[in-house]
Order: C-alpha cells, then sequence, then structure tokens
C-alpha cells in the first residue's frame, strides 16, 4: 500500500476503522488492516470524511473589493456597477493571482473541488474566462474545477452574449450558466432560458444558473426553469443558485414551485453568506432572511447544499476564507437547523449532495473511490462546525496536500517570556 491511514472515525460508525490506499485509490476500508504502506498516518480517532465540495463559487472576481472604489450602498446593483468598471481591465495575471490564493485557502480548509461561474459578457469578454481557464491548469495537481460560463449582465439585455457563451464552451467552460431574472421583462426572462438549454444540449453540458436572487415576491424564472427542466428530460443536470425570492413568496405557491423542483429532480444551492449580507437590505424590521427555504426543500427531498459564492469582491467584501465549515456554520443559524439530525444534514451539504451537484463518480470513503479526504480535528460533525478545527491533513488522490497544526497555550500564574 502506498498510504494507511490507521484509527480514523468514520460517520455513522462505532469502530474505528484503517483507510487503505494505493495510487489514487481506496483500497480498503476496515478495522485493524494488517498491510505495511510507504506512509502511514495515525488519525487517533479524529473525524475522517470524504474532500469538501464548493459547488458555487466566483473565481473571477475573488478579491476584487482589497482593488477597486467602495460599495457605499451595498446593494446589488452598486457592486455589478463597480465590477464592470474592475472587468474591463482585467489581464490573465490579475485573475490567476487573486484565484490561486483563494484556492489554496480552500485547499488548507480541506477543499479540493470547487464549480466556479466565471462572467461572459460584452464588458470584459472572454478575459475572465481565460484566467480562470489558466488558473485551473495551474493548480490542477491540488484542486479540480468545473466552470459555469455566466451571462450575469443577461443575454438578450446584452447583445453579443449567446454568441460569447458559446466560444467559452468551446474554449473549456463545463457548464452552462445564466441569470434570467436579469432580462427587461418575463418574455426576455424565458428566452433567456431556452437559450442557455439549447447550448447546454449543443455541448451536452448541464445547467447550473442564478435564479431570482431578488426579493421580489413576484419574480418567476424558478418556475419557468423547472418547467424547461422536466420538458427538455434534463432531470438531475439542472441546478438553481440563490434563489431568494422564495422566502417571499406566499407559501401556497412555494408550495407549488418546491412540488415542481421535486418533478424536475433539480439541484439547489443557496449561498447564506451573501444573501444574508445583501438581500433585504431596504427592509424596515422584521428584515427578511433573504436565503431561500432549505428546510421546505430539504423536507421535499430535494437535493440542496451551498456554497461560497463570494469572497471579498463587491458583493460580500469584507467576510470569507473559502471554508465549507465556515458556511455550514452560517447556514445552520440562517436557516434554524441545530437538531442533529439537521447536522448531519449540514455536513451532507458540502460533501455527498454536492457530489451530485456535479455529478461526480467514486466519491467517498470506499473502496474503489478516489482517496481524497479530510483528517478533521473532532470527533462529531457538530464539533467540527462549532469548533471550526483544524484539518489536520488534507489528502487528494492518495497524497498528502495540505496539513495543519494549531497550538494554543494558556498561561497562569506564570510570567510569559
Amino acid at each position: 500500500m502506498d498510504l494507511i491511514v490507521r484509527n480514523a472515525r468514520l460517520r455513522k460508525k462505532e469502530e474505528l476503522a484503517d483507510i487503505a490506499v494505493k495510487g489514487e485509490r481506496i483500497e480498503k476500508v476496515a478495522p485493524g488492516i494488517t498491510e505495511k504502506a510507504s506512509l502511514e498516518i495515525d488519525a487517533e480517532g479524529m473525524l475522517v470524511t470524504p474532500t469538501f465540495i464548493d459547488p458555487h463559487v466566483h473565481l473571477d472576481k475573488v478579491l476584487i473589493s482589497e482593488v477597486v472604489r467602495r460599495n457605499v450602498s451595498g446593494t446589488l446593483m452598486e457592486a455589478i456597477e463597480i465590477i464592470w468598471e474592475k472587468k474591463k481591465s482585467y489581464t490573465d495575471e490579475d485573475v490567476m493571482s487573486r484565484a490561486g490564493k483563494v484556492i489554496e485557502w480552500a485547499v488548507s480548509h480541506g477543499t479540493t473541488i470547487l464549480r466556479s461561474h466565471v462572467d461572459i459578457d460584452t464588458v470584459g469578454g472572454l478575459k475572465p474566462l481565460q484566467g480562470v481557464l489558466k488558473v485551473r491548469e495551474a493548480y490542477r495537481d491540488l484542486v479540480d474545477i468545473q466552470i459555469v460560463a455566466f451571462p450575469q449582465e443577461g443575454i438578450l439585455k446584452d447583445p453579443g452574449t449567446e454568441e460569447l457563451m458559446r466560444k467559452a464552451m468551446e474554449m473549456g467552460a463545463d457548464v452552462v450558466g445564466g441569470m434570467p431574472y436579469n432580462e427587461y421583462n418575463e418574455e426576455d426572462s424565458r428566452r433567456h432560458i431556452d437559450i442557455a438549454f439549447e447550448i447546454a444540449k449543443a455541448f451536452n453540458a448541464d445547467i447550473d444558473m442564478h435564479v431570482d436572487e431578488t426579493d421580489d415576491p413576484g419574480a418567476r424564472t424558478l418556475q419557468y426553469l423547472a418547467t424547461k427542466a422536466i420538458r427538455e428530460n434534463y432531470h438531475e443536470r439542472v441546478t438553481a443558485g440563490h434563489t431568494c425570492a422564495m422566502a417571499s413568496y406566499d407559501d401556497s405557491y412555494a408550495a407549488k414551485v418546491i412540488d415542481m423542483l421535486r418533478l424536475a429532480r433539480m439541484n439547489m444551492i443557496t449561498n447564506p453568506a451573501t444573501n444574508l449580507m445583501l438581500q433585504g437590505r431596504r427592509d424596515k424590521q422584521p428584515v427578511r432572511r433573504g436565503i431561500t427555504r432549505v428546510k421546505e426543500l430539504n423536507a421535499a427531498g430535494i437535493n440542496i447544499c451551498y456554497g461560497q459564492d463570494c469572497l471579498k469582491d463587491t458583493f460580500y467584501p469584507t467576510f470569507g476564507q473559502a471554508d465549507m465549515l465556515e458556511v455550514g456554520l452560517i447556514t445552520a443559524h440562517a436557516a434554524q437547523m441545530s437538531l442533529p439530525e439537521e447536522i448531519e444534514t449540514l455536513y451532507d451539504m458540502p460533501t455527498h449532495r454536492a457530489a451530485r451537484v456535479l455529478r461526480l463518480k467514486n466519491y467517498g470513503i470506499e473502496p474503489g473511490g478516489f482517496a481524497s479526504f479530510n483528517i478533521i480535528d473532532a470527533k462529531t460533525v457538530q464539533e467540527a462546525f462549532r469548533t471550526q478545527p483544524d484539518r489536520r491533513y488534507v489528502i487528494r488522490k492518495g497524497k498528502v496536500i495540505a496539513k495543519t497544526v494549531s497550538k494554543v497555550e494558556i498561561m497562569r500564574g506564570a510570567a510569559v517570556s
């Protein structure tokens, strides 16, 4: 064997287990494996879980709040306007430097698989994509990155974007994105979705859209997206991110849409850090939370998970460290998930549920799967969320790619030298 992790605490298992790895794959998972390996790690009863997955991030935009003017209003619209100014001056080196730094943060926190939306529009052209394609190649030894061609400025509203979207897919984007609410009217929003499906079918690609990221209870693009997914037989291949308007729907309409999402077997992604900050910003008390109906979607059996989304950009300029345990803790509070079974679900979201969104194969700690997992300095997933502990070892495809050991000393009754 090339690697054996001993005394691993696996989720929902009473007995500690050893994990034997050969090459990039897990060979065996069992207590007391007798074989030896060239590298052996004693997990000492710490929690060992599959690598974290961030299914929704914007690598082309990360860290730009450090170099652009401040978003004075704090609104989504001003954030977009500031990004227009920045995108015009993007260079490959600029995008790679910022994105590379965040990728390294993610790896240190145990995330080795990401899906990044990348702006495709007539403002920045294909510059953002070029930079992210290069950073994906540069960091291929540490992470796997799926790229979503994301028309944030609209498609009909920004003539020329449809052609750029097709070129983006030819250049190496993996998934077709969308933002249908950012069109002039409902008819154009529907056409936006239709175009995305046309492109996706031409490239046999999945679809992952920003949907109804607004407080407007009249937003209806999610319902049409679900309808389209059903009619085009695109079950399990369509993902809707944000869907903030669901928080403002009346309960009867929300129930109708949720049932359609279930029939379409769509994936949903909530991005609570950004949306708690942006949505409901002009509300008087009570202020809306601005995140989608996480508990109701989960109760309906819909695959829902969470993403970092923004990180020190104009939308979310101050916080974020590419840590899925941090995003999970925010989700727990925003969606009021505190019961034991809810905490377990919360941990499934950046692991097995996100793997479903990205349609990953050979994921998980089982024989034949890729040996990509984290040794976390906690005994339970609840403790992992509460303490935000060290990822002692981050292992990707059989290789240790990051280690973290923090040291705390409490001084009592003695002079500090």
